[in-house]
């Protein structure tokens, strides 16, 4: 393993002011966080003096009363890139953006654009929409089934991959002497005709200086670890046990080698949350502080995101989980299985679920030393390649940076200084060669 390769990985998530879904309520808390640019570029710069290697951006399509404050009024993740792509200068920066609910053509170029204007530093984290709800801003009928989103996805992908090979790396000669503007030899037209869609191209926007925008996949499901092997350059994933996770990462290694691709060719992120404090007991103490805040209410009305907005309150609270049936399933189904599998084998009310999953404990909690030495444990066991970071406080990122930062340096798995100029450089993958130029690559798209 190269001296990159062994290097743990790190991914900021901007989301609001953290903690959980009443954390704007905390007396540290920006709380308008969502829509303060001048926050989220303090933050943008803050990891990336820390060195991290991408900014992550979540984001969804529907919305109701009941939903997260911080999902009421957010900025759309492009735009807001766009804008820490001109504050900042080395770290990545990555977009959620859906599959389902937009055009290839159009999220190509944006993509292309947001990779152009930041000097190859463009991820995306291709969504299918969890949310039925979502079908009804976009003049649809019915939302995809789960399945069939993996496979719009997958014709999707094939047609942005196609699009931004449009262009070679040299195209543009802009010779003013001859007047040769492009070289026509480079430049190739994609003509896709698919189940799912037709697009022509070539791409109004050349090259990328990374090769082609990182690719994220977001989910654990089968459909969703399959269409990863297929097509990402990462994933972004949550098991609560480093041997579940070392399961997971291992079992999209050996789909990777099944289908033609190296088993590095994908990096794998825990999402995790962290709370830091002088002690254990600090640190306690700083959780159940944040905890508070979240009302039985409101958890229940979080735990109904999961389960397509249902009405939990129509349950009594302190008896056993209740039979929903397969609400969710064409949802956040990993994350329903397993809120419905713990409720099950532990036994627990309806009123625990809910505050488990709106108040979640912290992945990491302790000291910085405890943190730093969690993460290395998860890191050496081969559980993750990386990590993406969320405050378990609203401060509790600041602490990460400030005092876990410096100890993963100290201890030679976390980089000092960026190794290149791109988001693909920096997370060590190689650039990836123009389907259109090279026959090994025309055999891999087909």
């Amino acid at each position: 393993m190269s001296q990159t390769q062994s290097r743990l990985r790190l991914g900021a998530i901007i989301q609001g002011p953290s903690g959980n879904m009443s954390a704007w309520r905390h007396p540290d808390a920006v709380s308008d966080a969502s829509i303060n640019v001048e926050y989220v570029q303090r933050l943008a710069q803050q990891a990336e003096q820390a060195k991290f290697d991408f900014l992550f951006v979540a984001d969804g399509l529907y919305i109701n009363a009941q939903s997260i404050p911080h999902f009421l009024n957010r900025f759309e993740p492009i735009t807001l890139l766009s804008a820490l792509a001109l504050v900042t200068q080395k770290i990545g920066l990555v977009a959620t953006l859906s599959t389902s609910y937009s055009e290839p053509f159009t999220v190509a170029r944006q993509f292309a654009s947001l990779d152009q204007l930041s000097g190859g530093r463009a991820g995306w984290n291709v969504v299918t929409s969890p949310l039925e709800g979502s079908a009804k801003n976009f003049s649809r009928e019915r939302h995809p089934a789960h399945d069939e989103r993996y496979r719009i996805a997958g014709e999707y992908l094939q047609v942005t991959r196609g699009l931004w090979d449009s262009w070679e790396a040299d195209a543009f000669v802009r010779n003013k002497e001859s007047g040769e503007f492009f070289d026509h030899g480079k430049l190739h037209t994609l003509n896709h005709k698919g189940h799912y869609f037709s697009v022509q191209g070539p791409l109004n926007v050349g090259r990328s200086p990374q090769g082609r925008p990182i690719v994220f996949q977001a989910g654990a499901s089968d459909a969703g670890k399959a269409f990863a092997a297929d097509v990402a350059d990462a994933i972004y994933t949550r098991q609560e046990t480093p041997e579940l996770a070392r399961a997971f990462r291992e079992d999209v290694r050996r789909q990777l080698v099944a289908r033609g691709r190296g088993a590095d060719d994908i990096r794998v992120f825990q999402g995790i949350s962290v709370i830091i404090g002088e002690d254990e007991a600090q640190a306690e103490q700083r959780y159940q502080q944040t905890a508070r805040l979240v009302t039985p209410e409101k958890a229940l009305e979080y735990l109904g995101r999961y389960f397509e907005h249902y009405d939990f309150s129509q349950h009594p609270l302190d008896a056993p989980f209740p039979d929903i049936g397969d609400l969710g399933q064409n949802s956040f189904r990993s994350t329903t299985d397993t809120l419905k599998q713990n409720a099950r084998e532990r036994g627990l009310t309806l009123r625990q679920v809910a505050l488990e999953a709106a108040t979640p404990r912290p992945t990491f909690s302790g000291t910085a030393a405890q943190v730093a030495d969690g993460l290395e444990h998860w890191f050496r066991a081969g559980a993750a390649d990386g990590f993406i970071v969320r405050g378990g406080t609203p401060t509790a990122f600041d602490d990460f940076v400030e005092q876990v930062i410096p100890l993963l340096q100290q201890r030679g798995i976390y980089r000092q200084e960026y190794e290149g100029d791109t988001l693909r450089e920096n997370l060590g993958l190689s650039e990836p060669p123009n389907q259109f130029t090279v026959p090994e690559a025309r055999q891999l798209s087909a």
